[in-house]
């Protein structure tokens, strides 16, 4: 069972950078996806991007397609995210995750088919 530790979460204004590590123990990333999902309130999970198992792939809710970045260090076994031109409605807890499956071809958006989750960091974008 693989354990992740996300940080790099903060308060920062409209128009502002974070890069969120999602750092992983008792498991390599290199053969999984891994995704980072965000929950606001009072609002459902959200997808936000994923990363396929080779790192060669990568997808993005419309949302942020442009202004966020997912990556890998597979060395390090850190995922990142980098997120710039933050707005307002980004403000949310996120949380990075890695897919149940093993070699899956294209980095999947559905959160059930995610097996491990940490314990989120706190984003918050004043306007």
């Amino acid at each position: 069972q693989v354990q992740l530790v996300e940080s790099g979460g903060g308060l920062v204004q409209a128009g502002g950078s974070l890069r969120l590590s999602c750092a992983a123990s008792g498991r390599t990333f290199s053969n999984y996806a891994t995704g980072w999902f965000r929950l606001a309130p009072g609002k459902e999970r959200e997808f936000v991007a994923a990363i396929s198992w080779s790192g060669g792939s990568t997808y993005y809710a419309d949302s942020v397609k442009g202004r966020f970045t997912i990556s890998g260090d597979y060395a390090k076994n850190t995922v990142y995210l980098q997120m710039n031109s933050l707005k307002p409605e980004d403000t949310a807890v996120y949380y990075c995750a890695v897919d149940s499956r093993a070699f899956r071809g294209a980095p999947t958006v559905v959160a059930g088919n995610y097996g491990s989750w940490g314990q989120g960091t706190q984003v918050t974008v004043s306007s």
